[in-house]
C-alpha cells in the first residue's frame, strides 16, 4: 500500500516544495506539497487534504489553519507539525537535513529498516 504524503507550508515556495523534492522518489510513498496562503504557488485544496494519509505542516499555525478550514476532510489523515520556521530557501542544505531528520521516522520503509 502506498502512503499519500502532503507537505504544507504558507506559500508553497521553499519548505514544502523542498520536502516534496526530497521524498519524491522515496519507496512506498506518493507525495505532493501545497500552501495555506491564498497566494501560494500551489494552494491547498479540500481534495488534496482528503487525498492524504499523512500531512506534515511546518509550523503550529499551519495546524490551526488546516484544522479550521479543512476539518471535514481531515477524517483519516494524521497531521504532524515539524516545527520548521520560515528561515530557509528552496533546497537549502540545512533545510534538507532538518526535513530528513524530522520526516524519515514517520515513513514506513524507515521503520522497517530500523
Amino acid at each position: 500500500m502506498t502512503l499519500k504524503v502532503l507537505f504544507v507550508c504558507s506559500k508553497n515556495q521553499w519548505r514544502s516544495p523542498t520536502a516534496e523534492q526530497i521524498f519524491a522518489d522515496y519507496p512506498t510513498i506518493e507525495c505532493t506539497s501545497a500552501g495555506l496562503s491564498h497566494d501560494a504557488q500551489n494552494p491547498l485544496t479540500a481534495e488534496l487534504v482528503a487525498w492524504a494519509n499523512l500531512i506534515f505542516v511546518m509550523e503550529p499555525k499551519h495546524t490551526v489553519k488546516l484544522r479550521a478550514k479543512y476539518r471535514a476532510q481531515l477524517t483519516s489523515a494524521r497531521v504532524i507539525c515539524l516545527n520548521i520556521a520560515d528561515n530557509y530557501t528552496f533546497m537549502d542544505p540545512a533545510l534538507v537535513l532538518l526535513l530528513e531528520t524530522k520526516v524519515l521516522r514517520f515513513l514506513p520503509a524507515y521503520r522497517v529498516l530500523k
